[in-house]
């Protein structure tokens, strides 16, 4: 989950959570017992493709297509987002978050991500985990009546958006409308740390105290992971999505995360508490990776990490900033997670002003452009639109939309931006700025060749017709591979534009915006990892 912001300082810093996520069911875990070793599969290397214009011609005309992932999180837990307060009825869920796929859609997003596992429970029928306080408004485990996943990946796939689950791992409990966090007496009949009380940490102490589970033990690993990965087998979802909550940030109550025990019981005699941590986080990352491409390999893995691994005043290979180290203070390598490939997409919190002195974005974006270079992981960049319209730099309209122009330069793939109210408040019109300045076209979803590659064969266009304010394609597809999705361009001049995407089976072909006269077009079709296969032969409409 993102929080408020965050006061960097030259040490690791206290650093105030804002909000949470994280917790499980007892169907299975009644049955749960340590391995002694898990079994995995060995990840197969692949290419990246870099951020670019599309390869082919319409004609004669070169075609131009931008290539990025355009998202927003949407934040369940809290009700930060959505639903937009717990108890709503499923008629009432339902029209708010499509409300939020119709503000996707006008900003020419083309992914959401959003929290389906926010405080260690869950938005469909699991057998892990008790329902969601977020949705249903009581922790009493019992089910709303019907299955808000489906519907919610069904529908954006319906508009051609990648649905990406975000999923907290290690949160088991989050203080909420149903009472205190901590309390055993008020937890989900079903919830599995009622059962296997062996699993839970306490942190911090007091009123905002929440359960973990302890990220030590492998026993609550692997059940956090079939957790997770129940969702993946169930649903049809493009993404697996974590944010930067691993070991809790420090600064809450007496800063001590007791682990003790678990850490005398399984760390090996020559590691200090940090490495022991540092690696139970690691093999987190590692088994999700793996486990994500033996289930489904087409499925991409990627984290929201805090935007610091470590200062270069600690660590020669560190970026020039001064603040809190997440390597550090959560025990989250997360530069290694890139450099063994254990993630398809990397997207650090980069919630600072260009120019803040302990965190500046043109400092900290350059270090992260050089950590995914020659990987094949393509970076994104978490971008505070939730800080819009604070004192100093934040107040000027035009920040986010000079990051994102920094974003170009340093060969970013993509944003994410947080959250989905900011960007529905547009504060400042700073969204409405950065919107015409960088999403004014639609664009396509940067290929990733490391997931399953069967780029279509092209499409057929038999005609072009004028509808009212519209011009609809009549098309089939190919005799090869069938596309998942659709792009279609038109010739402006010297050069194709792509002017509408679209999922197909779910929308027409159509230019939304044609010219008063003739116009010619080429369609081309796409798999599900982005992948582009050759252009049709164009059509023309003569009037």
């Amino acid at each position: 989950m993102r929080r408020p912001p965050v006061r960097l300082t030259l040490v690791i810093a206290a650093v105030v959570l804002g909000v949470a996520v994280l917790g499980l069911g007892l169907l299975r875990a009644a049955t749960y017992e340590e391995p002694a070793s898990v079994p995995l599969a060995t990840g197969q290397p692949q290419q990246i493709v870099p951020a670019g214009g599309t390869a082919g011609r319409c004609g004669t005309a070169p075609v131009k297509a931008a290539h990025e992932l355009r998202g927003m999180w949407l934040t369940t837990v809290m009700n930060i987002d959505f639903p937009s307060r717990p108890g709503l009825s499923q008629a009432q869920v339902k029209a708010e978050y499509l409300r939020w796929l119709d503000l996707a859609v006008a900003r020419r997003h083309n992914a959401i991500f959003v929290h389906v596992r926010p405080s260690g429970d869950a938005f469909w029928p699991s057998a892990y985990a008790p329902w969601s306080e977020w949705l249903t408004g009581k922790r009493d485990g019992k089910s709303p009546g019907w299955d808000p996943m489906a519907f919610m990946v069904d529908e954006a796939h319906q508009r051609n958006l990648e649905f990406h689950a975000w999923f907290n791992p290690y949160r088991g409990t989050q203080p909420g409308p149903s009472g205190p966090g901590a309390d055993f007496t008020r937890l989900a009949p079903n919830h599995p740390l009622l059962q296997h009380r062996d699993w839970a940490i306490t942190y911090p102490e007091g009123k905002t105290a929440r359960l973990y589970f302890d990220p030590g033990n492998p026993a609550a690993r692997r059940f956090v992971e079939d957790a997770m990965l129940e969702a993946v087998q169930k649903y049809d979802v493009d993404g697996v999505h974590f944010d930067d909550f691993f070991y809790p940030y420090p600064g809450d109550g007496d800063g001590v995360f007791h682990d003790e025990k678990s850490f005398a019981k399984r760390a090996d005699k020559k590691q200090s508490l940090a490495a022991w941590r540092r690696d139970n986080v690691n093999t987190l990352v590692r088994e999700m990776s793996e486990r994500i491409k033996q289930l489904k390999p087409w499925v991409k893995f990627g984290i929201s990490p805090f935007g610091i691994w470590r200062n270069r005043s600690s660590d020669p290979a560190g970026s020039d900033t001064g603040g809190l180290q997440s390597y550090d203070a959560q025990y989250a390598d997360t530069r290694k997670w890139v450099r063994e490939g254990w993630l398809d997409y990397v997207v650090p919190q980069l919630y600072w002003t260009i120019g803040f002195d302990k965190a500046d974005y043109a400092k900290a974006l350059p270090w992260w452009a050089g950590v995914v270079k020659g990987t094949e992981v393509q970076l994104y960049v978490g971008q505070a639109d939730y800080r819009v319209g604070e004192s100093g730099a934040w107040s000027q309209p035009d920040q986010l939309s000079r990051q994102m122009t920094l974003n170009d330069k340093y060969g970013v793939q993509g944003s994410i931006h947080y959250n989905s109210r900011a960007v529905r408040a547009d504060k400042l019109g700073a969204v409405s700025r950065y919107t015409r300045d960088h999403y004014a076209t639609p664009a396509l979803l940067p290929a990733m060749t490391r997931l399953p590659v069967a780029p279509p064969t092209a499409p057929q266009v038999s005609a072009a017709r004028r509808a009212g304010n519209t011009v609809s394609i009549e098309w089939s597809a190919g005799t090869g591979a069938e596309p998942v999705s659709w792009a279609l361009y038109r010739v402006d001049g010297q050069v194709a534009n792509l002017v509408a995407t679209g999922r197909r089976g779910a929308q027409d072909v159509v230019d939304p915006a044609p010219p008063a006269g003739a116009a010619t077009y080429c369609l081309s079709g796409l798999d599900r990892s982005g992948n582009e296969g050759p252009l049709s032969d164009p059509v023309s409409l003569s009037q």
